[in-house]
């Protein structure tokens, strides 16, 4: 296992239903990127830990899946409608209906499998959001 260091300054956590986060500030390090690219060269998987790391990467990540250094701020919003191009599972938690956060796992997982996987979750019991339980989507 390799770890590679992102940085994204997360604003609001909990906006309005259906709102899309705010720009914030991100800083993916010329390390970062080769290391990124190495692995998926090489036929590995990129696991984001957590939702911030998933807008990070993919706000650096070209039409072909190459992962550029790169710091500024971060507009990038990942849903269904714009996939994921670089990252391959998520450790994150459960979030809120119509959040941007559950509109990117949708993005990994497509919607009828994390309807299933929701229904589960509210089935067992588990928590939400920032005092919840950690999942890891690998779909």
């Amino acid at each position: 296992m390799l770890i590679a260091p992102v940085t994204l300054h997360c604003g609001v956590s909990s906006l309005e239903s259906g709102e899309d986060p705010y720009p914030e500030p991100y800083d993916v390090p010329p390390a970062t990127a080769r290391l990124v690219n190495y692995v998926r060269a090489a036929g590995g998987r990129v696991i984001a830990a957590g939702t911030t790391a998933v807008r990070a990467l993919e706000s650096v990540c070209d039409d072909a899946g190459l992962v550029r250094p790169g710091a500024g701020w971060t507009s990038h919003v990942v849903t269904p409608d714009t996939g994921v191009r670089v990252v391959d599972g998520l450790l994150t938690g459960l979030h809120e209906p119509r959040s941007s956060h559950l509109r990117m796992l949708a993005a990994f997982l497509g919607p009828d499998l994390m309807g299933r996987v929701y229904d589960e979750a509210i089935r067992s019991g588990y928590l939400w959001h920032e005092f919840g339980d950690v999942h890891l989507l690998l779909p």
